[in-house]
């Protein structure tokens, strides 16, 4: 096996290591799941250069690279809705894990048909901006997670007058969160609809 496949299963092996922190909750955990994800993310950006500089891109490597990126992602924003201060929209990680089964599943439609359809550029693109948007809310609920570590401050201090007005920070990281989760929603339909389009006639076939 070759140093970026290598890469890419280092990447799906750290998926159930940032569950576990995200599960455990609290301040230190939640930056050690931070710092898988990132771990997990420079993966990410070596293993296909490492593989188009060696020559050594393979089926194997064109499969498992899209699977890694999949989980990770997948996984970000699933433990997000465990997380009441974050008001992740269900909806939001559902339209983002459709869109994931959508395409494994024209790649499948492809591969019966000796056809491989590999990451494009954009898809790459939509990819990082995933990335860094959960990087984003991870920062976001770390800051949150501080105060309540550092500080003698707890959950219900956010919420005053009889829960119609909350304090700023509060109000600042959900919104935060729904406007970055939206980009990325809008980001990832457009992504789903180019494969779409441009492999239809695996479709239609």
């Amino acid at each position: 096996m070759n140093l970026a496949n290598k890469l890419t299963i280092v990447r799906i092996c750290m998926v159930p290591l940032y569950i576990l922190f995200m599960e455990l909750g609290g301040f230190y955990n939640v930056v050690l799941a931070l710092i898988v994800f990132c771990i997990a993310s420079i993966t990410d950006f070596f293993d296909g250069r490492v593989a188009r500089r060696n020559k050594i891109i393979t089926s194997l490597g064109i499969f498992l690279d899209p699977l890694a990126d999949k989980l990770l992602i997948s996984s970000a924003f699933i433990c997000f809705i465990k997380i009441p201060s974050l008001e992740m929209e269900p909806w939001i990680v559902i339209t983002i894990i459709a869109r994931e089964f959508l395409i494994t599943a024209l790649r499948s439609i492809a591969a019966s048909k000796n056809i491989v359809i590999p990451a494009d550029k954009f898809g790459k693109i939509k990819t990082t901006i995933q990335i860094v948007v959960i990087m984003f809310v991870m920062i976001i609920l770390i800051l949150n997670e501080a105060r309540f570590k550092f500080s003698n401050i707890t959950p219900n201090v956010f919420k005053i007058c009889d829960n119609e007005y909350y304090f700023i920070l509060y109000a600042i990281m959900a919104k935060a969160t729904f406007w970055l989760s939206l980009i990325v929603v809008m980001i990832t339909i457009f992504s789903g609809v180019k494969y779409i389009y441009k492999y239809r006639n695996l479709i239609c076939e």
